[in-house]
């Protein structure tokens, strides 16, 4: 299997953006009319069980056109993105050798960064220390795990709970901060990508409400009803978003128009973190991008795919 460095004459198309802008139906749109095959790069579809409130390609979609990256973990395991890039390296040279176009298509900007950037190795932490802090650092408030950032690893004070709470993590149990890790990286060869963001701007927070009504009409209650039966509580699956608002009804502690609402208010910032994380955070390269309601959508599409071959 060629390594990250072994990709950097290839170009990769990637399209990316906030969750609900609609970059699987363009994907899966590009795919079926040049023949590619999707590589997911969602921390959230990897987890098996978790299908509704991920938004999971259906079965058909998968069986129209070949999908990686979904499916590839129990809810219990901790998937990094170093692990999922040396996957995604793996699934693109397949796609390649079989004939097919690989097509990078998610919403977790660090997945999509360890594929196009030098990774690092992570220090080694102590798993019941770690287990024990990562409790801890759950129950806090945001603003007060980015007190804790900024003081143990400022450089990371501004990035969302997950990120703020592995620098917590590496500084406290390590004794070494993440961003000075990740500055002494070893360089290497960059992968050169061709990103499609994809954001609908000024309707995305009621795409992001209709969604939210289609997992609950697709039975997103019954699958967590379901999945809590079998999945540890602590299991970090239910970190995606929406499963532990779910968690709650399917409990009885919340009514379900108290859940949306809550589900609403936390996929639209979410989404806010994606949309901020992809203006500033892309690796050099090519950057087109598209409003799914723009009625130019199609020529947009195909110039982007003709410009990136």
């Amino acid at each position: 299997m060629r390594s990250t460095a072994d990709l950097a004459a290839d170009s990769i198309r990637i399209i990316c953006g906030p969750t609900a802008a609609g970059k699987s139906g363009i994907a899966l749109q590009l795919a079926l009319e040049h023949g590619g095959t999707i590589v997911s790069a969602d921390s959230r579809q990897i987890y098996r069980g978790f299908d509704i409130g991920t938004a999971k390609p259906s079965w058909d979609e998968r069986r129209a056109v070949p999908h990686q990256g979904v499916d590839i973990a129990d809810p219990s395991d901790r998937y990094s993105a170093s692990r999922w890039a040396t996957g995604a390296i793996s699934w693109i040279e397949a796609a390649r050798l079989r004939g097919g176009t690989p097509i990078v298509v998610g919403g977790t900007g660090f997945y999509i960064r360890a594929l196009v950037e030098p990774l690092f190795d992570s220090p080694p932490l102590d798993p019941a220390a770690r287990s024990a802090l990562e409790k801890f650092l759950a129950s806090l408030p945001t603003p007060e795990l980015e007190r804790w950032c900024a003081i143990l690893d400022p450089a990371r004070a501004h990035l969302g709970r997950v990120q703020l709470a592995r620098a917590v993590e590496t500084a406290l149990l390590s004794g070494r901060r993440l961003s000075d890790l990740q500055s002494r990286a070893l360089p290497a060869a960059p992968v050169r990508a061709h990103y499609l963001v994809v954001d609908p701007v000024a309707t995305l927070a009621s795409r992001i409400e209709s969604r939210v009504d289609a997992m609950f009409d697709a039975g997103w209650l019954n699958e967590v009803r379901a999945l809590s039966a079998t999945v540890d509580a602590n299991a970090p699956a239910w970190k995606a978003s929406g499963y532990r608002v779910m968690r709650a009804a399917a409990a009885g502690a919340l009514d379900l128009s108290t859940a949306r609402e809550r589900i609403i208010i936390e996929t639209r910032q979410y989404a806010k973190r994606q949309r901020t994380w992809f203006r500033h955070q892309l690796a050099g390269g090519h950057v087109t991008r598209l409003n799914p309601d723009d009625p130019d959508r199609p020529a947009i599409m195909e110039r982007w795919w003709k410009e990136s071959a």
